[in-house]
């Protein structure tokens, strides 16, 4: 026969309804800084897993391929995500190298 639980115990609810935390900030979801079709200028600051160039506008991630640290490009956004977007090469600037 199962032991009855005390009178201090009784009430709790058991683990599996408790409140899930929140997963978002307060702000909610917030728009792409980006559209599709749009051309920005931006410097690649950093290369993903798969060996893509990866810049930030707002903290959104665009991803260039073929891409390298340090460029400065012109981009064209082919793809927009809520966590990211792609873009490919519209035109590349030349680098200025300002010997000290």
């Amino acid at each position: 026969m199962p032991r009855r639980l005390s009178g201090k115990t009784r009430h709790i609810r058991p683990r599996r309804f408790r409140k899930r935390e929140k997963k978002y900030d307060a702000i909610g979801f917030q728009r792409a800084p980006v559209r599709v079709g749009q051309e920005l200028s931006v410097v690649i600051d950093d290369i993903g897993t798969r060996g893509d160039g990866i810049t930030r506008i707002n903290n959104y991630l665009i991803f260039v391929p073929q891409a390298k640290v340090g460029e400065r490009l012109e981009v064209k956004i082919l793809k927009v995500g809520r966590k990211f977007a792609i873009a490919e090469k519209a035109k590349q600037e030349r680098e200025e190298e300002v010997e000290n």
